[in-house]
């Protein structure tokens, strides 16, 4: 029986069904033999950090002979690079390269259609995939860039909202026509479509989010577009929006209550007030769709490509299998390293987000289960922290202990959960571990549809915290980067960015002052007209402090006199520096010797002339950094650990 559902009920719901499908095997932890292979000049290849690729759609269905298999989109550094058909009585699988140019690219939805065909669209390209002909059976180009939902309407028409633009396309099964519908709705942020319905007489219906929730209602015979939410009415977040077994699509307002529903038919809207759901079974969601029904009745409890294991029920037997299949990785992206206390170099991947461990004497590896995305590492003494995505969480990670897998609210994790931080930090860019040997200062970008992030203060001593908004330091920034210095003081740069899918509103980035006791600006300005980031700080001796804006842009700064002193375009000589989410682009000896860390090479900084020097060019590019080991610079690329030797 269908119950009556508040809107943002009805979002837990759909939450917590998703949810209940990513279940995964129990991991093993066995150390493997990294080979590290001497690439010349001083560079060396450690390997693959994680060696194994995430899903982005699982489906279960039939091949053409009537036998059970899994569909399953692979995703690794590179993006969505093939599809997996994995025979669910044998393991046996079979590998469909993705056969268009993806960039980078990856699905974020995909639909099995009632007639068993796979879609997805993503790379700026909408493709189908029939099983029964094990084959890709239709690939068109679209205009950017990826679905964020799909949908299947009465005719079979497949539907496809995409962002960052809010784009429709729509595929006719029968016809083989794709059509590009364009862009259906004007935001100046980028627009996460994350729901489209179809109305039994062909009107289609966008949930648009998340800066500010609407729904676009748009006419496929005229090609009008209309947004149903007038400009007091949306609030951040992304509206209700599903078809109903009645014909019509229900939807409502961003955080909605249970009496805020609104059924819409051939481009007309009423409010029903309280609504009892009865969704039309459309098999349909985001990367994380998991359908476990074959045609047969058999099911798909489990598909873990970690493991490379899956798990098939079958009801009329009350029997499981395991299965082990296997596929082609390059590795997911690692995010950022650093040593740890125990002389290994650590970070995190995504995706799948995991966390590894390299041992240079061993040259061995340890990979394990991450609490989500590791943005930002750092060592303060024995300890080593972790600052990730989403929520701005901040872990805490003892060495010398056993490891035990975070769970937020338990004292027994070794990483132990300490706090997070959403929606003021979401997707964090800094973490600063203070030479005081206490604080911890994390710092970065807010949630989604948000603008204006703020800095997280952790005192170890106390174990307490202090979370400063955007409007307590300067108003719709976010800070990028900080650095420490004497006194008890923090330069921090700004990022004119917003939170992902949000407004930018600041014009320009700005560097601070901040009295870290007060938590108060002491001074803050436009340095650098223009600029919109702030990559990376690093303090230098007699108080000066080393930095880059936008890429690009080398300076020194004067805390004291609160000038530059410094500045040189880098760019034309050494190319941009390393830009992932924790660019960490200087990397110092911790003691006089000071490197830069460019997307083409390694150079070091004289600190008392400021000049650069080029030590070599990297035989990779150099993606994501940084830190020094026993007289070796690690570095990341793609899913590679690489480092470099540094003369004496």
């Amino acid at each position: 029986m269908s119950q009556p559902a508040s809107c943002s009920g009805f979002r837990k719901q759909a939450l917590r069904l998703l949810a209940s499908t990513l279940l995964i095997l129990p991991a093993t932890v066995t150390p493997l033999s990294a080979a590290t292979k001497d690439l010349g000049n001083g560079f060396s290849d450690h390997g693959v950090a994680t060696p194994v690729s995430n899903d982005r759609g699982v489906v279960a269905a039939a091949d053409g002979d009537g036998r059970d298999v899994a569909l399953v989109w692979l995703y690794d550094h590179r993006g969505g690079y093939a599809l997996l058909m994995v025979d669910a009585a044998t393991g046996q699988s079979t590998e469909f390269p993705t056969p268009y140019p993806w960039a980078n690219d990856g699905p974020y939805a995909s639909i099995l259609s009632s007639e068993g065909k796979y879609y997805t669209h993503f790379g700026s390209h909408f493709s189908e995939f029939d099983p029964v002909k094990r084959a890709f059976t239709f690939v068109g180009k679209t205009k950017p860039q990826m679905a964020m939902s799909m949908t299947e309407a009465d005719d079979g028409t497949i539907w496809s909202a995409t962002y960052p633009n809010c784009g429709l396309v729509s595929f006719n099964p029968k016809t083989r026509e794709l059509k590009d519908h364009g862009y259906v709705n004007k935001e100046n942020w980028m627009q996460y479509p994350r729901s489209v319905a179809v109305d039994d007489a062909g009107w289609v219906y966008v949930s648009v989010g998340s800066t500010a929730g609407q729904i676009v209602i748009y006419d496929p015979q005229t090609a009008k577009a209309t947004p149903f939410f007038a400009s007091n009415e949306r609030s951040k977040g992304y509206t209700s929006l599903y078809r109903d077994l009645d014909g019509m699509v229900y939807g409502c307002a961003p955080n909605g209550a249970s009496d805020g529903w609104y059924e819409f038919h051939k481009g007309e809207a009423r409010k029903v007030g309280k609504h009892a759901a009865k969704m039309k079974p459309i098999i349909a969601g985001s990367q994380g769709l998991m359908y476990p029904g074959f045609p047969d009745g058999k099911r798909l409890v489990r598909c873990d490509t970690v493991e490379r294991a899956m798990v098939v029920a079958d009801p009329k037997t009350k029997q499981t299998k395991t299965l082990k299949f296997d596929y082609t990785s390059e590795g997911a992206g690692v995010m950022g390293v650093a040593a740890a206390p125990d002389g290994t170099i650590c970070g995190g991947t995504a995706f799948p987000m995991r966390f590894f461990s390299f041992n240079p004497k061993s040259d061995q590896w340890t990979n394990r289960p991450a609490y989500s995305q590791f943005n930002t590492v750092a060592r303060q003494g024995d300890r080593f922290f972790f600052g990730g995505y989403g929520h701005g969480f901040l872990l805490e990670w003892d060495p010398a202990r056993p490891w035990v897998d975070t769970v937020k609210g338990r004292a027994d994790c070794n990483p132990l959960f300490l706090t997070d931080c959403h929606p003021t930090i979401n997707r964090p860019h800094k973490l600063l571990a203070h030479p005081d040997g206490r604080t911890l200062v994390l710092a970065g970008t807010p949630g989604y549809g948000y603008t204006g992030g703020g800095l997280l203060f952790w005192d170890r001593q106390t174990r307490t915290r202090t979370l400063l908004e955007h409007t307590d330091i300067l108003p719709q920034h976010s800070t990028m980067t900080l650095a420490a210095l004497p006194g008890g003081k923090l330069l921090g740069g700004t990022t004119t960015a917003a939170g992902t899918g949000g407004e930018k509103k600041a014009t320009e980035a700005e560097l601070y002052l901040m009295d870290m006791a007060t938590k108060k600006l002491d001074w803050h300005a436009v340095v650098f007209p223009g600029v919109q980031s702030y990559t990376d700080l690093c303090p230098g001796p007699k108080g000066l402090v080393f930095g880059f804006a936008d890429y690009g842009r080398f300076f020194v700064f004067d805390p004291a006199a609160r000038k530059v002193v410094h500045e040189e375009n880098t760019s034309a000589t050494f190319g941009p520096t390393t830009s992932n989410q924790g660019p960490r682009v200087f990397v110092t000896d911790g003691k006089s010797r000071f490197f830069i860390l460019f997307l083409r090479g390694i150079a070091e900084l004289n600190p008392d002339t400021f000049k650069i020097t080029l030590l070599a060019k990297s035989p990779v590019p150099i993606s994501g950094g940084g830190d020094y080991l026993d007289g070796r610079i690690y570095f990341a690329s793609g899913s590679h650990v690489y480092s470099f030797k540094t003369a004496d």
